[in-house]
């Protein structure tokens, strides 16, 4: 129960910016006993029949989102009443892309780094969508919640266990949903495996992978499409699994997490940092050197005894994969490219074949989640995004809104699978030692078991 680094230090601070101390974990484990209560496990808002939308951050990801709101808009599903950003060029431009689409003008924020807050006190918006810089996310979902409003926020939610402990509280108290936009979850291969192990394909799941290893150099050492280089900053300062969410929120959904079962603890290391040093020579960067290693494995243990693989690396040149591996007693899978291995039943095969395409295609066929079927019928737009998943997440949201129903990722998931990232760095920078996880869910996973991902809603 012990950990070189304090927890009172460690519960604010990336790990790059505090001393090691011979102190008690344990803090962090009786929080979870004493300042939260799980009561937004199946939290239902009253309906909202037309959700109305305030978006901060229209860059690269932001304008994306936006898109995705289009069908939602013309059906009357949703409204967007106002945008904030730093400049008065991307507000407009994202104005008059949706003049197409609706005739409502929009309130625009951008005359101050603060306007945002403006923007998020107004009594017209019922739901706050964040596309901002990482350091940006938790006090903005944090500001959002206390003036009334739903929160869905792009990946991680927070950075430091001690806004993720915010994050929670404050949804807790406020009774406003809190969801991080993770939209893997949503991508179409995830969700067929997600159909099978809920029918049973996979029988018993033992251990699973993911991660997020993508080629970022060209964009991390770009001097425009990061907007003063944010993401970069977060290589030079910290050490660790920097982007959890895109491998494990599937995973976590696969296992049932925080459903039946939840994370216990990890252990993580990092290789030493070569490839984006040496494309930073190249390019002539003016920083050349960074804390965060080319690759980190980090393997997590649940409480029911299944294991899990992270993988980081965005700094070497190699094929983009989130691996998306699931080990059953009766099943494996691994993707990219994805390949389907189905066991015998009653006695063992030995086989070391996957099935062949016609068969694979069989299992595609009959284990296609519902979602999808649903929105092939009724959106022309449904590949939108990132092969269709950004619709498909953005859809999901707004529609269980309209309906006053849970939605598919709480406040509790949206933390615990940002809180992997400080809890990495801990256990990297005091050598891979194994790091308990904070029980955020104050004991109910033990109790709460609906996948709110398997409801078909239309």
């Amino acid at each position: 129960m012990k950990s070189i680094l304090g927890a009172s230090a460690f519960l604010g601070f990336p790990i790059s910016k505090i001393d090691a101390e011979n102190n008690s974990i344990q803090e962090l484990i009786d929080k979870a006993k004493r300042d939260n209560n799980g009561s937004m496990f199946g939290f239902k808002c009253s309906k909202i029949e037309k959700v109305r939308i305030g978006i901060i951050g229209l860059g690269n990801r932001g304008n994306t989102l936006l898109e995705m709101l289009e069908y939602l808009i013309k059906n009357n599903h949703a409204e967007i009443n106002g945008l904030s950003d730093l400049t008065y060029k991307k507000v407009n431009l994202a104005s008059e892309k949706i003049s197409s689409w609706q005739r409502k003008k929009i309130k625009l924020f951008y005359d101050s780094n603060d306007d945002w807050k403006k923007m998020c006190k107004r009594d017209d918006i019922d739901l706050i969508i964040i596309a901002t810089p990482w350091n940006l996310h938790a006090k903005m979902a944090i500001f959002s919640m206390e003036n009334n409003k739903h929160v869905g926020c792009e990946v991680p939610i927070a950075s430091t266990l001690k806004d993720c402990w915010k994050i929670i509280e404050t949804a807790e108290r406020t009774k406003k949903h809190c969801m991080m936009m993770e939209n893997c979850n949503y991508n179409e291969e995830e969700l067929w495996i997600l159909n099978m192990i809920q029918e049973g394909v996979f029988g018993d799941i033992t251990h699973t992978e993911g991660a997020y290893i993508h080629d970022l150099r060209g964009l991390l050492l770009s001097d425009t499409y990061y907007q003063d280089q944010w993401r970069l900053n977060e290589h030079i300062n910290r050490n660790g699994n920097l982007y959890t969410t895109h491998g494990l929120g599937p995973i976590s959904f696969y296992l049932n997490i925080a459903r039946g079962d939840t994370f216990s603890y990890l252990t993580s290391m990092s290789s030493r940092e070569l490839n984006l040093s040496k494309a930073a020579k190249n390019e002539n960067h003016p920083i050349q050197s960074y804390s965060c290693g080319d690759m980190n494995n980090t393997l997590i243990k649940t409480k029911k005894g299944k294991t899990i693989l992270l993988q980081f690396d965005v700094h070497t040149g190699r094929p983009y994969t989130r691996i998306n591996k699931v080990v059953g007693t009766k099943a494996v899978h691994d993707g990219y490219p994805s390949r389907l291995y189905i066991d015998k039943e009653n006695i063992p095969s030995w086989g070391h074949n996957w099935l062949n395409k016609d068969e694979y295609n069989l299992f595609k066929t009959k284990y296609k989640h519902p979602i999808i079927k649903s929105l092939e019928k009724i959106s022309e737009g449904f590949k939108q995004g990132h092969g269709g998943m950004d619709f498909v997440m953005i859809y999901r949201m707004i529609r269980g809104l309209n309906l006053g129903i849970p939605l598919d990722i709480n406040v509790y998931d949206s933390v615990m699978w940002s809180a992997i990232t400080p809890l990495s760095e801990i256990s990297v920078a005091s050598k891979s030692q194994s790091i308990i996880i904070p029980d955020f869910t104050a004991g109910k996973w033990r109790d709460y078991s609906s996948l709110e991902i398997m409801n078909n809603i239309i």
